[in-house]
């Protein structure tokens, strides 16, 4: 019996540094870690020891030989990436033997104590917390400026993911750390601005994600029922900053996503899965009772191009396929299709779709009464049609135009980094510049994340990212470059209270995860959320 690793994989790589025969790849030393999909187990090479499986922090590897349903494939994906390839040595620069732990930081006997400030609870921020906390004697303050932790990992995560939202759980045991003082619902340029958050610290590592969409700049996209798929995910989230009534799905039948993406996909999926499928996950209540009332039977997913450059991961298609109810459709418009498909090569998301129906779509006809998602190749949305609302959506169509009716529109095409207050901003990138994640001009000011490299890789790449730019924070401390700070380690605290009396800490988020967790018990879910700051807040402070 042999591992294998699934779709909830978080690429971390947590599982590769315990694996004693070097049989997990791509590894963090190897150029393509961070560009595969997620890790794979080498058939071929594995023991069957399960210190991957126990090392996992999303529950994502399992025995090859009890996997069912969806899963059931996955161990022919793993194996697939290692056809072509040699079996890796148990030996050399990438072989992890059994022994007592080494760590990569090397810092002088009389390395003082520095206090770092990370802004933003995400993942990229946790990883960077993480990486002191455990390697160093830093004193780390972390500042979020929603009223609970988590980032990503609790907004981003769609809810019928749930392995890869227990990485949060690895996560959460930091908020209590003894050397950890955190500050929630405190916005850096609001509350407190970058200047006196850098006083009152030796550094200040900025993982404040990319929050914004990108956008078509096509007509009609303003429209009331054409939204961002970011605003989407944040609704069926229980995200406060987006409003519970936010989305209507009681009249468009059909819905059309511009882009084929990992969100794109994740969408589609909660818009057709049976509402009784998610009844047992954390999605947000408002958003349960929207998808039981809902009237949406069809999804159309557009790409401006092939099959074959399919933005989506091959385990994010996986999961559509086997979605119960729910009937998989390629739009056969284009002579290009059926040849991309046909011809693409093994283990790619294109490859999947050889066994999917294809059909010339007549978008003339109602959406039916069943569920669908369709696919639509070679395909860029041109314009939203509606005078008052979203009445459809005009495609390209070999060099002509289509018209689907639709009474959503969603853009998947991206997200985008916004300028954080006191830092330099690269407009183009939506990035903070940097060198090795220190932000340029700024002494003691890091970056880490997708403010740091731009909106690209899962949960598993900030570790990587992370790692550097904690490296290069721990350098220029060693070399005496970092400015001492201004005030002592209480100062900011004291600051912070007079400044937002609303602040949570790391006994309020104890207080908001336990009650949002007995709210959930009554129903058999993991959590109900609170959708709200104000709701937030409370909880915080005990009153629900």
């Amino acid at each position: 019996m042999t591992y294998a690793i699934t779709q909830t994989c978080c690429s971390d790589a947590t599982c590769v540094a315990v694996c004693p025969v070097n049989c997990i790849h791509p590894t963090p030393d190897e150029p393509d870690f961070g560009r595969t999909e997620m890790l794979y187990v080498d058939p071929r090479s594995c023991i069957d020891c399960g210190a991957c499986a126990d090392a996992c922090p999303v529950d994502a590897i399992l025995p090859a030989d009890r996997l069912t349903g969806p899963h059931a494939e996955y161990a022919a994906v793993n194996a697939a990436y290692y056809a072509d390839r040699e079996p890796e040595p148990a030996t050399g620069p990438n072989f992890h033997a059994w022994g007592a732990p080494s760590f990569t930081r090397s810092l002088p006997s009389d390395f003082a104590p520095i206090r770092v400030a990370v802004v933003g609870t995400g993942p990229a921020g946790m990883y960077a917390a993480e990486d002191l906390l455990l390697h160093t004697n830093a004193e780390v303050t972390l500042v979020d400026r929603l009223p609970v932790a988590g980032g990503l990992v609790r907004y981003g995560v769609a809810p019928d993911h749930p392995g890869t939202k227990g990485v949060g759980d690895t996560f959460s045991r930091f908020h209590s750390h003894p050397r950890v003082r955190m500050h929630l619902g405190v916005e850096v340029g609001k509350d407190v601005t970058a200047e006196e958050l850098a006083a009152h610290h030796d550094a200040v590592i900025y993982a404040v994600g990319a929050a914004a969409d990108r956008r078509l700049g096509i007509p009609g996209e303003d429209l009331p029922s054409s939204i961002a798929a970011t605003s989407f995910v944040s609704w069926y989230n229980a995200h406060p900053e987006v409003a519970a009534d936010a989305v209507d799905l009681s009249r468009a039948g059909r819905v059309v996503v511009a882009g084929n993406g990992n969100v794109a996909l994740d969408v589609a999926r909660i818009l057709v899965t049976d509402p009784a499928g998610l009844a047992g996950t954390d999605i947000a209540d408002h958003a349960l009772a929207a998808l039981r009332g809902s009237a949406v039977r069809e999804v159309v997913l557009l790409g401006r191009r092939g099959p074959g450059e399919a933005a989506c991961t091959a385990s994010e298609l996986l999961a559509l396929k086997h979605l119960p109810g729910v009937e998989l459709v390629v739009d056969d418009h284009d002579p290009r299709i059926g040849p991309a498909i046909e011809g693409a090569a093994p283990g790619g998301p294109a490859a999947l779709l050889r066994d999917v129906r294809r059909e010339r779509v007549e978008w003339s006809r109602p959406a039916g009464e069943g569920r669908r998602i369709v696919f639509r190749f070679h395909s860029a949305p041109l314009e939203v049609i509606g005078t008052d609302d979203v009445a459809g959506v005009r495609v390209s169509a070999d060099g002509d135009a289509a018209r689907i009716p639709a009474g959503l529109f969603l853009r998947a095409i991206g997200y985008r980094g916004l300028a954080v207050p006191g830092l330099p901003f690269d407009e183009a990138s939506g990035t903070v510049p940097h060198e090795g994640g220190r932000v340029a001009g700024l002494s003691g000011t890091y970056v880490v994340g997708w403010i740091k490299r731009g909106p690209s890789g899962g949960i598993g790449a900030n570790r990587t990212c992370a790692a550097e730019t904690v490296g290069t924070l721990l350098a220029d401390a060693v070399a005496g470059a970092l400015p001492s700070p201004a005030h002592p380690a209480r100062a900011f605290g004291r600051l912070v209270r007079s400044r937002n009396r609303h602040a949570v800490d790391a006994r309020g988020l104890a207080a908001i995860d336990r009650a949002e967790r007995s709210r959930g018990r009554a129903g058999g879910r993991p959590r109900v959320k609170f959708g709200t700051v104000p709701e937030l807040v409370a909880a915080a402070r005990g009153r629900r």
